[in-house]
C-alpha cells in the first residue's frame, strides 16, 4: 500500500493521473487488493474527473463488499445514473443487488430491478444479474417475485438455461428456508439437475436451525450414500442435529470424517464435536477431544464445562471453569450458565450464590434471563421457594414462562400448593396459549389430588385448542433412529417390544418394585394407573433395545420431557437385573444408571 501511495504521489505530479488506465488501476488496486483501503480508494475515485464505467463499477464492488459501508455502493451508483458520460452495464447490476442485500434494501432493490429492465439486460441469458435479484428478493422474503425471477430462467423439463450454473436454485432454496417454508424448499431440491456442496448444506443447516433435527440427518445420510464430498460446513451444520438426537455412532463417524480427509479441527468445529459427544452421553469422549485440542477459546471451555454440568458431573464442571481462568481465558456469560447449571443439579446451593456474586461484581457481566433462570432453578430444587420468588420478582428484566415453570415445579416437588397456585395463574397470564404452561399447572393440581382443578385446566385448554406436547424417546440402533411415544404400537417389531415389556415388568416385580401412582396425573383408578406407567415412551425404548443389541451392551436413550420418578426407579432396577449400563438424557440433563444406581443420586 505504501508503494502504490508513492506511486499515486507520482502520478499526480506528472499528471499522469488524468490518464483514466492509469487511474482506474490505482483504483483498482487500492479498492479491490488484499491490501486495499477503502477511505484512500474513496479518495482517488473523488480526484478523478470523469470516471468510466469500470471505475464505478470498481468503487461500487468494493463498497457493496464492505461490512459496515454497504450503503455508500448505493451512493456511488446514484452519482453513476446522474453522470451523463458513462452508463451502467451487467457488471454493475451485480455488486448494487450486493449492496442492497447487506442493508435488506428492498425497496432499493426493486428501484434497481427497474432499471435493470429499462436498460435492456436480458434477464433469462444473464445468470450473474439474475442470480443476484434473486438473492435479493430472497433474502429480504420477497419469494413470490423471487421464484417468478427463478422460473424465467428454467425451460419446461427443469433445466437451467445456463446447465452448469447451480447458483439459482441454491438461491431460492435458501429464500425458502430462511422464511421456513421447508417443504418448497425440499421440493426444489429433489428437483435440482444438478447439485453441489452448497445445495446439501443449506438443507442440512436449515433443518437443523429450525428444530427438524431428524430431517437434517437424513439429508446428511442421503448425502453419505451418494458419496457426496462433505465439507466443513457440512459437519458443522449436522453436528447439532446429531447431538439432539443423540445419535452417537453418527457422531463418532463425523469425527472420523474430519480427522480421515484433514478437515481442521478449529475451535468451532472441535466445540461443536465435544458438545456432541456430550449430548449423545459420551462424556469421556468430550474430555479426550477437550484435551487434544491445540487451541482452545472460551466457546470450547463453555463445551466442556457446560458438558460436564449436562452429566451432574459438578465438581469437575467447576474445577475446568477454575482451569479456563488460570488459562488466562476470561469467563463469557455462556460459561455462567454452565457454571449455575451443574450447582443447580448437584444442589450447590452456596456455591451458585457465590458464583452468580462472581460474575455481576466481579467480572462485570450483567445477567441474562438464563442467569436468573439457573438460579430460580436451583434454589427451587433446594426447597427455598421464597428466596426464589423473591428473586423472580426483584429481577430488573421481566421474568419469562421459563422462570416460572421452574418455581412451579419446585412448589410441586415441595408440596406448596398455595404458592403453586399463585405462581401458575401468573404463568397463564404471561403466555395464555403455551400448552406447557397449562401441562404444568395440570400436573402439579393432580399431584396434589385436587382433580376439580386439573378438570377446569384441561377444559380451558380444549376451549383454546391447546394441545400437550406427547412424551417422546429416541434409540439409535445399528446407525438408526427409533422414535417411541406413550403407550405406542407403531414400531415394526412391536410384538416383540411388548413381550419384553411384559417380562421386566415381571421381574421388576420380583425385584421388589412396586409402581408409583402418584406419577400417573390422570383421574382413574389405581390400577389403569399401574398399565399406564408400563408404557411411557423411554420404558418402550429400552424395550426395543433390550430385544436388539446384545448382552451387557450398554443402551442410551433421548427423551424430550423430564423423566418421571416411577421410569427412575424401573429403570435403577433394570440396570441391574439385566446388568445393562443405561444413559437418559432427558430435557434438562443426563442420567447413567448402573448396578441398580443413578449418577444423579436421585437428586433431579
Amino acid at each position: 500500500m505504501k508503494d502504490l501511495i508513492q506511486f499515486h504521489a507520482l502520478t499526480i505530479k506528472t499528471g499522469r493521473i488524468q490518464d483514466p488506465i492509469v487511474a482506474a488501476e490505482i483504483l483498482r488496486f487500492s479498492a479491490l487488493s488484499g491490501h486495499g483501503n477503502l477511505e484512500y480508494a474513496r479518495l482517488v475515485f473523488n480526484e478523478m474527473k470523469r470516471p468510466n464505467c469500470f471505475s464505478y463499477n470498481t468503487i461500487i464492488r468494493a463498497y457493496s463488499e464492505s461490512e459496515n459501508e454497504s450503503l455508500e455502493a448505493l451512493v456511488i451508483f446514484d452519482q453513476m445514473l446522474c453522470d451523463e458520460f458513462v452508463e451502467p452495464n451487467r457488471f454493475t447490476y451485480p455488486s448494487v443487488l450486493k449492496a442492497c442485500v447487506k442493508i435488506r434494501g428492498i425497496e432499493e432493490g426493486k428501484q434497481i430491478h427497474g432499471q435493470i429492465v429499462k436498460c435492456g439486460v436480458e434477464l433469462d441469458s444473464d445468470d450473474f444479474v439474475v442470480s443476484n435479484l434473486v438473492r435479493m428478493y430472497a433474502v429480504c422474503g420477497v419469494m413470490d417475485v423471487a421464484r417468478r425471477l427463478f422460473e424465467t430462467c428454467v425451460v419446461g423439463d427443469g433445466e437451467l438455461v445456463s446447465e452448469g450454473n447451480v447458483v439459482l436454485w441454491n438461491v431460492l432454496i435458501d429464500g425458502y428456508v430462511r422464511i421456513g417454508e421447508f417443504e418448497s424448499a425440499r421440493k426444489l431440491f429433489d428437483m435440482m439437475p444438478h447439485r453441489s456442496v452448497v445445495s446439501w448444506n443449506s438443507m442440512i443447516a436449515g433443518y437443523a436451525q429450525h428444530g427438524f433435527f431428524k430431517e437434517a440427518v437424513e439429508i446428511f445420510r442421503e448425502m453419505q450414500m451418494r458419496n457426496e464430498c462433505l465439507n466443513y460446513v457440512t459437519l458443522v451444520s449436522v453436528l447439532p442435529a446429531i447431538s439432539r438426537l443423540g445419535a452417537l455412532e453418527l457422531g463418532k463417524w463425523v469425527h472420523v470424517h474430519a480427522e480421515r480427509n484433514a478437515i481442521k479441527l478449529d475451535d468451532v468445529l472441535g466445540s461443536a464435536l465435544i458438545d456432541m459427544y456430550s449430548k449423545c452421553g459420551s462424556i469421556e469422549k468430550a474430555l479426550q477431544l477437550f484435551e487434544r485440542l491445540p487451541y482452545k477459546n472460551v466457546v470450547t471451555w463453555n463445551a466442556i464445562i457446560g458438558g460436564l454440568a449436562m452429566h451432574g458431573r459438578a465438581k469437575d464442571a467447576l474445577d475446568y471453569f477454575s482451569n479456563m481462568e488460570q488459562s488466562a481465558v476470561k469467563p463469557s456469560d455462556v460459561s455462567y450458565i454452565a457454571v449455575l447449571t451443574a450447582c443447580s443439579h448437584a444442589g450447590l446451593v452456596d456455591e451458585g450464590r457465590s458464583y452468580f456474586e462472581q460474575m455481576v461484581r466481579v467480572v462485570g457481566l450483567k445477567p441474562r434471563i438464563e442467569h436468573y433462570g439457573c438460579m430460580v432453578d436451583l434454589l427451587g430444587r433446594a426447597g427455598l421457594l421464597e428466596e426464589a420468588e423473591k428473586l423472580i420478582l426483584s429481577m430488573p428484566i421481566k421474568p419469562d414462562d421459563v422462570i416460572w415453570k421452574a418455581l412451579l415445579g419446585a412448589c410441586r416437588l415441595h408440596g406448596h400448593i398455595e404458592m403453586g397456585q399463585r405462581v401458575g395463574k401468573r404463568l397463564i397470564e404471561l403466555a395464555p396459549h403455551d400448552s406447557g404452561c397449562y401441562v404444568a399447572l395440570s400436573n402439579m393440581y393432580a399431584s396434589f389430588g385436587n382433580w376439580v382443578s386439573v378438570a377446569k385446566t384441561r377444559l380451558r385448554m380444549k376451549e383454546l385448542n391447546i394441545k400437550k406436547v406427547p412424551g417422546c424417546s429416541w434409540i439409535e440402533i445399528d446407525g438408526t433412529i427409533n422414535e417411541f411415544v406413550v403407550e405406542d404400537d407403531s414400531h415394526p417389531r412391536a410384538q416383540e417390544i411388548n413381550l419384553m415389556l411384559e417380562e421386566t415388568t415381571t421381574k421388576l416385580r420380583m425385584a421388589g418394585y412396586k409402581p408409583d401412582t402418584t406419577h400417573v396425573l390422570l383421574n382413574i383408578d389405581e390400577e389403569d394407573k399401574e398399565g399406564a406407567l408400563y408404557y411411557h415412551s423411554e420404558k418402550i425404548a429400552i424395550a426395543f433395545g433390550l430385544i436388539s443389541t446384545g448382552p451387557k451392551t450398554q443402551l442410551q436413550i433421548v427423551k424430550n420431557l423430564r423423566i418421571c420418578g416411577d421410569c427412575h426407579a424401573s429403570i435403577k432396577l433394570i440396570s441391574k437385573i439385566y446388568d445393562r449400563r443405561i444413559i437418559v438424557r432427558d430435557r434438562s440433563r443426563f442420567h447413567h444408571f448402573e448396578n441398580g444406581f443413578c449418577s444423579c443420586m436421585d437428586y433431579w
